[in-house]
């Protein structure tokens, strides 16, 4: 029993930690479509050149370094809407939100919800979003595919085990 338990512990933070990265980059992925994709902020110098211009550019809002950034700082806080649910056959853990974006009826069966889960997922989550800011913002920048494999699996090893991972789950 000695010998299992680190593995165990290993496995477990290591599913809590790909799992709050997964969770993370859905949040942030769906808190930039819910933005009008005509706002736009200006970015760029605000000196003024030579010849008596500005190199001033406007890009849209939902994916800027300035967005990205402020949601960055509250993101985490949508962690205590997702519970635990554990695959019978690895034993598993993921991480599902048991709190729908859009309020429909959502199949909680197996999933363990309670407040250990979502603060442990918040801290990983916190500690994620901190160590992996300049990551983020660069992959969320542009309209990426598949952004939580290259994120949380290629970039960070956080999921090295969950390539196998479909999309539709975290």
């Amino acid at each position: 029993l000695a010998v299992l338990l680190p593995v165990a512990c290993a496995r477990r933070s290591q599913d809590l930690h790909c799992g709050a990265c997964r969770a993370l980059v859905d949040e942030l992925e769906w808190e930039i479509t819910q933005v009008d994709p005509r706002k736009t902020i200006q970015m760029g110098s605000f000196r003024i050149n030579p010849d008596g211009s500005q190199s001033v550019v406007e890009v849209p809002y939902a994916r800027s370094e300035a967005h990205l950034t402020e949601l960055l700082e509250r993101v985490c806080e949508k962690m205590k809407e997702y519970g635990e649910k554990v695959d019978p056959s690895t034993h598993r853990k993921s991480y599902v939100r048991v709190i729908s974006h859009d309020g429909t009826k959502m199949d909680l069966s197996g999933v363990k919800i309670d407040g250990d889960v979502a603060s442990s997922l918040k801290f990983a989550c916190e500690s994620i979003a901190e160590e992996y800011e300049d990551e983020l913002i660069e992959f969320l920048s542009h309209e990426a595919d598949n952004v939580k494999d290259q994120l949380c699996s290629k970039r960070t090893d956080l999921c090295d085990h969950a390539l196998h991972i479909p999309h539709d789950e975290l």
